[in-house]
């Protein structure tokens, strides 16, 4: 039963394309037919148009000029049974010839727009995963999981990011979102991803990571300045994560980026950090150093991290998205799984269209296989807040 399902829905779009084709040969079968029984006083010819007009909404220009030629050889038909071609008959056919010429003509130019966009389009996703490569499933003792939502239906890519790098026996990860829209954003997130990929295995801290990032992205913002009313204001929000694989806890540096979600035990809480950095771009204006706030982070914790892409999207009423709210009744799922129905639940608030991208980053610690850890560290090390300065090169 299961594969005469199968089979049925295989054969079905085939039927229905076969049947579309078909119409507009039984329509000029059709129209002629009943123009030649019709009386003389009578014209019907003029319908043959509605042929190649309807072919043009689901074929191409072939079969549409195809169509408008046996339209015409229809007419000349008409008039050849009707006893001759009179100036009226002579009208219809020049009339049906322009026409079906102008709509093969529409037909070409709209299958060369279709092909044009098609190459756009694997360009772009081409460039999105070079730009957002995909993440593991596994990196140490992490399980992951991530999605990207574009705002806008034709956009593969856009000003959202995130990144993972292993270095050292941990894990570092980055989300982000840049201030802005269209190439320039996507120039500039390019330019911090890259620049994390590179610098997450080359400074021994999260400070010094944060401020390499910051000077990487002042030099981008120096180097290609924006010629627009707010060139003075593009900045980078950005969460930066180390998680080692040694001890139970997680080290955060918060650079103006929504707080990321705890849930532990069925229970889902903020991680908000007591002094957060300036947004990457704009460490000049704030102190010279900013702390990395350290929490625990235990087997079976899950971390979620988001833009504001996600927390900023409203539904008719014009309300937000409530996250939290919906999180906690998933506090239980796997980190696929919470993507999953954090993604679909939000295009369901949003009714399908979304007014910024967003990006979701769910990572859970497993369970060690072999650990010396006792309780007792993992009491010491939650909630406590540590000043780190960016050592010295």
């Amino acid at each position: 039963m299961r594969l005469g399902q199968r089979l049925a829905r295989v054969r079905q779009p085939w039927h229905s394309r076969h049947a579309l084709a078909a119409l507009p040969f039984v329509l000029i079968v059709a129209i002629t037919l009943a123009d030649i029984r019709a009386p003389q006083t009578v014209h019907l010819g003029p319908l043959l148009v509605v042929a190649p007009a309807i072919t043009t909404s689901f074929a191409g220009y072939r079969l549409t000029a195809l169509v408008g030629t046996l339209a015409v050889g229809a007419q000349a038909l008409i008039a050849t049974v009707q006893g001759g071609f009179d100036e009226n008959h002579v009208a219809q056919l020049i009339g049906l010839a322009f026409l079906s010429v102008f709509a093969v003509f529409v037909c070409f130019l709209r299958d060369r727009r279709s092909e044009e966009l098609a190459q756009v389009r694997s360009v772009a996703e081409a460039a999105q995963r070079a730009l957002l490569r995909p993440l593991p499933d596994r990196l140490g003792a992490l399980h992951i999981a991530s999605s990207y939502l574009a705002a806008a239906k034709e956009a593969r890519i856009g000003g959202d990011l995130y990144a993972a790098a292993r270095t050292g026996g941990r894990t570092r990860l980055i989300i982000g979102d840049v201030r802005g829209k269209g190439l320039a954003a996507v120039g500039e997130a390019a330019t911090l991803l890259g620049a994390f990929r590179e610098a997450a295995h080359q400074h021994a801290t999260l400070p010094a990571l944060a401020r390499a990032l910051d000077r990487s992205v002042c030099r981008h913002l120096a180097e290609f300045p924006e010629r627009d009313e707010e060139a003075q204001e593009h900045f980078i929000t950005a969460l930066l994560i180390e998680i080692p694989d040694s001890s139970p806890v997680i080290r955060v540096i918060n650079c103006g980026h929504p707080p990321p979600l705890l849930i532990r035990s069925g229970r889902t809480t903020h991680l908000t950090t007591p002094d957060p950095a300036p947004p990457l771009g704009m460490w000049d204006l704030g102190p010279d150093g900013h702390g990395t706030y350290t929490s625990s982070f235990r087997p079976g914790d899950t971390l979620l991290l988001y833009t504001d892409g996600v927390v900023e999207a409203r539904d008719r009423s014009r309300a937000f998205y409530p996250l939290e709210r919906r999180v906690a009744h998933w506090n239980r799922s796997s980190p696929r799984a919470l993507v999953q129905r954090i993604q679909q639940d939000l295009y369901a608030h949003a009714d399908g269209t979304l007014a910024d991208d967003a990006a979701i980053l769910a990572i859970q610690r497993t369970p060690p296989q072999h650990t010396g850890l006792h309780l007792g560290d993992l009491v010491h090390t939650e909630g406590v807040y540590s000043r780190a300065r960016e050592e010295s090169e």
